[in-house]
């Protein structure tokens, strides 16, 4: 059997509260689960617009790249003629 891997939510719990992190650590349930829920719900939505921020980032950096590289083929062509 492998050991549990640490998470970072274990080191953010134990960090705030040595007991929650223990309680967690048992087995026994929170007390606020609608409001971890609802975090998570955020989170993750949070995420996906992170990815489609940096996605459309990264697509404008490659047409720009694209438009200059044709500008430096137009003007080579033009300057052979």
């Amino acid at each position: 059997m492998s050991p549990r891997p640490i998470r970072a939510s274990d080191l953010v719990t134990y960090l705030y509260c040595h007991r929650a992190w223990w309680y967690r650590l048992q087995g026994v349930e929170s007390a606020n689960l609608t409001q971890m829920q609802a975090g998570e719900v955020f989170h993750a939505a949070h995420g996906r617009r992170v990815f489609r921020a940096r996605l459309l980032q990264l697509t404008g950096w490659g047409l720009l790249l694209f438009a200059m590289l044709l500008l430096v083929a137009l003007v080579t062509l033009y300057w052979l003629q």
